[in-house]
């Protein structure tokens, strides 16, 4: 297990990259998919937030992986082609959530702003949804290994930069 006392997340949504830092270092790095619509901070908007955040919530731990979660309760299902035939429109969040509050008054905290009430996270997706575009409904997904990795590595309270 990695310190977490200097551990932050670095989101580049031009790059779709996520990086797991200490300090300048880089400890992983990882491709992933922000928001298909952008970058902004509006609720209903379905962009990605940028600025300052933090996890606020860490949810998931000890769940398979594929999980599916609704509401960010787990359903005790887990993500399969034929799940996926069966509702074909859903928004799968699946293995693990990084729940994110923003840290910014009047840019990403308060109001129509706030990252938390607009329920954007690190989650897990399927593995057939790409990597490396903008593709999401504003949160950033990642491959299931890579969630569990990053979410193995960092607790309530790290600082994610959005940029």
């Amino acid at each position: 297990m990695m310190s977490v006392t200097a551990v932050r997340i670095l989101v580049d949504l031009a790059s779709q990259s996520l990086e797991l830092l200490e300090g300048d270092r880089v400890l992983q790095g990882y491709s992933v998919s922000t928001g298909s619509k952008g970058a902004g901070e509006q609720q209903g908007s379905g962009c990605t937030p940028r600025g300052l955040h933090r996890v606020r919530i860490r949810i998931g731990e000890g769940c398979p992986e594929g999980a599916v979660f609704v509401g960010r309760r787990p359903t005790g299902e887990i993500y399969s082609s034929e799940l996926a035939r069966q509702y074909p429109d859903r928004d799968w969040i699946l293995t693990r959530i990084l729940w994110l509050t923003g840290l910014e008054p009047s840019r990403n905290r308060g109001g129509s702003l706030d990252t938390l009430r607009r329920y954007i996270y690190i989650h897990g997706c399927p593995d057939r949804e790409p990597m490396g575009r903008p593709c999401s409904h504003g949160c950033i997904r990642m491959r299931n290994a890579d969630v569990i990795e990053l979410f193995d590595s960092v607790r309530t309270g790290t600082l994610v930069e959005i940029r």
